[in-house]
């Protein structure tokens, strides 16, 4: 992603890729955006307070990602499957590689931050797929990749083909609901 964001590099706009536990910035940004990955950052205390830091004053954040109750047919496929005998060793110490927190544990963090004018909303919306093939590549893009990686190399693609052929039950007017 950041290759092909690179592309687009102007003298105002520049891409970096750097650990967002490890942003340094101090007042540089006018706005910090991101879409759909913040529910991989586990310690939100310090990602806000990091943020805070590189935000120019009347800075703006803007950020989407996945709260509690995302993916959820996806999150009881896994519970189900990593139940299984065959599976089941390799999850004993099996932490959530996501923090999604709902709407009023979201303001909370938020209202012990430094920030002082927030806006917080929850935009629910299902996702579909049109076809089971498009439902798999989603999947195999992140979602069980963190699984996958405890997994055995041996039972790798029993996994995912157990995973996907659970997913396939949640098809409605002929398509797939991830959500």
């Amino acid at each position: 992603m950041i290759e092909t964001a690179c592309k687009l590099k102007r003298t105002n706009l520049e891409f970096i890729f750097l650990n967002i536990n490890k942003i340094n910035f101090i007042d540089e940004f006018d706005l910090i955006f991101s879409n759909a990955t913040l529910h991989w950052v586990k310690d939100y205390t310090l990602l806000l307070n990091n943020v805070y830091k590189n935000l120019k004053k009347n800075g703006v954040i803007r950020f989407n990602f996945a709260g509690n109750g995302n993916c959820s047919n996806f999150l009881k496929v896994i519970k189900e499957v990593i139940e299984n005998e065959k599976y089941k060793i390799f999850f004993d110490d099996l932490n959530c590689p996501w923090y999604m927190p709902g709407l009023e544990e979201y303001k909370q963090l938020l209202n012990n931050s430094k920030f002082r004018l927030i806006k917080v909303w929850k935009e629910n919306k299902d996702r579909f797929f049109k076809n089971s093939e498009e439902m798999k590549r989603w999947i195999e893009q992140s979602s069980i990749i963190p699984f996958l990686e405890k997994v055995n190399a041996k039972l790798k693609n029993d996994f995912k083909k157990d995973v996907f052929d659970k997913m396939i039950k949640f098809k409605k007017n002929e398509r797939w609901k991830m959500f």
